[in-house]
């Protein structure tokens, strides 16, 4: 949470395309490594700071990524465009991750679900890279 104010600030230096490459990078490096470790330990202090490594890697994608939805979208349909996209993705994989989770345990095959997780994560780096540069494409701009 208190990263989350210094990391705006970063994006309206360097553009918001670079920190969500950054979160897209260390997601897809780290996820697997994060979940198994985290797996293995028994201390509780190491587990916090694995969770605490963890969440420093998300800010990259949390602490913009409100601000980003918005600039894709001209205000017309702003509500619209960043509603439905949210609302599918997050029923889709969200609502689904428990189950998948627990369907890989099922199967003897845990860490596959560390898989899924950086495969999604893999898939969010593929469309930052593509997506245009709000930083100087914002529909915010236009309004």
């Amino acid at each position: 949470m208190l990263l989350q104010p210094a990391a705006g600030a970063l994006s309206d230096k360097i553009g918001r395309k670079p920190l969500m490459i950054g979160f897209g990078v260390l997601g897809v490096a780290f996820t697997y490594l994060i979940f198994t470790t985290l797996a293995k330990t028994d201390d509780p202090y190491v587990a916090f700071a694995i969770v605490l490594g963890a969440l420093v890697i998300v800010t990259g994608y949390t602490s913009i990524n409100a601000v980003v939805k918005a600039e894709l979208f001209p205000a017309h349909i702003r509500a619209l465009g960043v509603a439905l996209p949210y609302a599918l993705a997050n029923t889709i994989f969200g609502g689904t991750a428990e189950y998948v989770a627990l369907w890989f345990k099922k199967q003897g095959m845990e860490s596959g679900f560390y898989w899924y997780v950086t495969a999604m994560i893999g898939v969010s780096l593929i469309t930052y890279l593509r997506m245009r540069d709000t930083r100087a494409h914002s529909k915010i701009l236009e309004d």
